[in-house]
């Protein structure tokens, strides 16, 4: 196990090497720049602001400069916020969206697992059909397109809930409800798929010729192979759906690394966007990882060696 972990590690050097170099040379194409305002910054005071963050410079000089501070954990300030580092600007942000992502997935695994099973049970019966509809449209419907529905019903039109801001239980409803639905829709299908070919196989129904009581034999016999291919899922789908608040953020106003990338994009600020991208594409890796182990740890056939 320590070995594969060592390996996957290793192999992550080069891709995260290649999404540096990719994201680097990218947001300098953009046009524009950081201090391209609507307001013209004198040109003395420009060159100035291109000499203190070495902006001056070839851009291969750039860029190597940029990988040898990263070597050394540095982030770079942001040309932004003033007196900020971006290193400090993902501590601040990055709990904030943690929190909203945890959340979510939570929900999407409770609703979308129970969905799942009782469409496994219930197959092509009603019930069924109405937990695939309602998966459909969950997949279906972007959530930049839930969020500004889901704000005029509940928040504008009825009053019921804040459309924006952090901090307290009702400020929470609206976004975790716009990022949980397309999680919950993928989750209850692939659910109901592994469910239905697990509810086929011999053991199951030796179990079930024994009279083991249908409860148990869920619990002890089909659940745990069930949820291979959602344990499999969930690695990108923490990440993804962590990396995914970014527009949900910036509709709800909440204060997140993800509004930290919209606005750094916004501004071209080189730095931040850096910053970020670097930092989603670890979380990717990482989410990934324990998704692998966890999916060994649940079906003892998988060997690492």
């Amino acid at each position: 196990m320590l070995r594969y972990i060592m390996r996957r590690l290793g192999g992550a050097i080069p891709t995260l090497l290649l999404i540096i170099t990719i994201s680097f040379f990218m947001i300098r194409l953009a046009p524009g720049g950081p201090f391209a305002r609507e307001r013209k910054v004198p040109p003395e005071i420009e060159k100035l602001l291109m000499a203190k963050y070495n902006l001056d410079a070839p851009l291969y000089q750039q860029f190597w400069d940029y990988l040898w501070g990263l070597a050394h954990g540095d982030f770079g300030p942001s040309f932004k916020y003033k007196d900020y580092q971006v290193a400090d600007l993902i501590a601040q942000g990055f709990p904030v969206s943690l929190q909203l992502g945890l959340m979510a997935i939570l929900i999407a695994l409770v609703v979308g697992i129970s969905l799942g099973i009782i469409a496994a049970f219930r197959q092509n019966t009603a019930v069924d059909y109405t937990a695939t509809g309602v998966s459909m449209i969950g997949l279906a419907v972007p959530n930049f397109v839930v969020a500004p529905v889901l704000t005029l019903v509940f928040g504008l039109t009825l009053s019921w809930l804040p459309v924006g801001g952090w901090g307290k239980p009702s400020n929470y409803v609206l976004p975790v409800v716009a990022l949980s639905l397309a999680q919950i829709a993928i989750i209850a299908r692939l659910t109901r798929a592994s469910m239905i070919e697990v509810l086929n196989t011999n053991f199951v129904r030796t179990a079930r010729a024994k009279g083991l009581p249908e409860r148990i034999t869920i619990l002890r016999h089909t659940l745990r192979p069930a949820m291979l291919p959602v344990v499999s899922y969930l690695g990108p789908a923490i990440a993804g759906i962590i990396t995914g608040s970014v527009v949900i953020e910036q509709i709800f106003g909440i204060p997140g690394i993800g509004r930290y990338f919209v606005q750094g994009s916004l501004n071209r600020d080189y730095t931040m966007v850096m910053g970020v991208t670097i930092f989603y594409g670890v979380l990717i890796i990482f989410c990934n990882l324990v998704a692998d182990i966890l999916y060994g740890l649940l079906d003892p056939k998988i060997r690492y060696d």
